[in-house]
C-alpha cells in the first residue's frame, strides 16, 4: 500500500518519479538504470506511470515547473506524429 504522507495526496512514488524527472543525467542509459536501481521499475512501467501523472492535478500542484515542461514535450511529441 502506497503512504502518503504529504498533503498535496501525491503518493511517495509519484513524487519519486518526478524527483527523477528534475534531476539531468550524462550519457546514455544514466536515466533508465537510475529507473530501474531507484525506483525498482522497468522503463516502460515508469513511463506509463509518468505519463498517467502528467494528467494528475495532484501532480501539477506538487511540482507545476516540471509537469508543465513535460506536457510541452509530449505535446511537441504528438504534434511530430500527426
Amino acid at each position: 500500500m502506497e503512504r502518503r504522507t504529504e498533503t498535496d495526496g501525491l503518493g511517495t512514488e509519484g513524487r519519486d518519479i518526478l524527483a527523477l524527472e528534475r534531476r539531468g543525467f550524462s550519457g546514455p542509459g544514466a536515466k533508465e538504470r537510475a529507473i530501474r536501481e531507484e525506483l525498482d521499475l522497468s522503463p516502460v512501467r515508469y513511463y506509463q506511470l509518468l505519463n498517467a501523472l502528467l494528467d494528475d492535478p495532484r501532480a501539477l500542484a506538487h511540482d507545476p515547473v516540471t509537469v508543465n515542461r513535460l506536457r510541452r514535450v509530449r505535446e511537441a511529441r504528438r504534434g511530430e506524429r500527426q
